[in-house]
């Protein structure tokens, strides 16, 4: 019996990673309000619009949207590279170190949102809930991994 790689779902992850964070990145290009429910602490207004969408880099104020989509987009070019075969092991890891740096700064927004600003977007939380599942599922693939090479 095959073992399923998972490599259609990682994919799937990442189309839906590069569709909420083109959204939330059109937002802020656009300069547009959002289509968000409203009602006791989900204001994406008050969430997209606040200090902490955006951080310093180089010298000026980036859109934490851009930089999602920028990680999606280098996601979806190490798991291309990693179909050619060359290096995979190298590319699994990769994958995994940029899968979990988006993670970790994607819980730190979900803290900001629920504890300092009293206040959920619900795209945001869906690109927070997508790179979760990608970043769980990336560490039982990292897991046959180290189980093969043992």
């Amino acid at each position: 019996m095959k073992q399923l790689s998972g490599r259609p779902l990682t994919l799937l992850f990442i189309i839906v990673g590069i569709f909420v964070t083109s959204y939330l990145s059109y937002l802020k290009l656009a300069e547009q309000k959002s289509v968000c429910l409203s009602g006791g602490m989900i204001n994406c207004e008050a969430v997209l619009n606040s200090r902490y969408s955006e951080v310093a880099l180089l010298g000026s104020s980036v859109p934490i949207a851009y930089l999602g989509w920028l990680v999606y987009i280098l996601l979806l070019a190490v798991w291309l590279w990693e179909r050619r075969g060359a290096n995979r092991d190298a590319l699994i890891a990769l994958f995994f170190g940029l899968n979990a740096f988006a993670w970790f700064y994607s819980m730190y927004l979900v803290y900001l949102q629920f504890f300092v600003l009293h206040a959920a977007c619900p795209w945001c939380l869906t690109h927070e809930a997508n790179i979760t599942l990608l970043f769980v599922f990336t560490l039982f693939r990292l897991r046959q991994l180290l189980r093969a090479g043992a």
